[in-house]
């Protein structure tokens, strides 16, 4: 199965509301970046044991450790949990960039170094989400 296939296959698993609100929300996604990289990443590690939650990711930076090792990640996250959904907004420098620029005006959510996490869309105001994740498409432009 494709990547694409995937994560719609991924989207039409959750049960609604979640599932209207991360198909809005892949659509915003994809409208602010269109032609990005898409990832699936089904929450396994090598030895097919579950370590994380199902994640889509769109974009592409690198992650470079303390040792000089890199690997390629997505930018911007997605993926359904136990409460709600969580955004991953990777490669800001600043981990308190995101809380203090958008933790007041978000609404109902938990806002971390590179994490929003909401209940619903109803609970958050969209346009300020939408704000943070143009923000970390453009961190890996700079």
């Amino acid at each position: 199965m494709d990547i694409a296939a995937q994560i719609e296959a991924y989207l039409a698993s959750q049960a609604e509301p979640k599932r209207g609100d991360m198909q809005r929300l892949h659509g915003m996604v994809m409208a602010l970046q269109p032609t990005c990289e898409l990832w699936f990443l089904d929450g396994k590690n090598s030895e097919n044991k579950t370590v994380s939650n199902p994640n889509i990711g769109y974009g592409r930076y690198t992650i470079k450790y303390a040792d000089g090792k890199s690997r390629s990640f997505y930018q911007i996250g997605m993926s359904a949990n136990t409460s709600g959904i969580s955004v991953y907004i990777m490669g800001i420098d600043d981990k308190t960039y995101l809380a203090s620029t958008y933790g007041a005006k978000i609404g109902k959510a938990s806002v971390t170094g590179y994490c929003i996490k909401f209940r619903s869309l109803k609970d958050i105001h969209a346009d300020i989400l939408e704000a943070a994740i143009k923000d970390g498409f453009g961190a890996q432009k700079q």
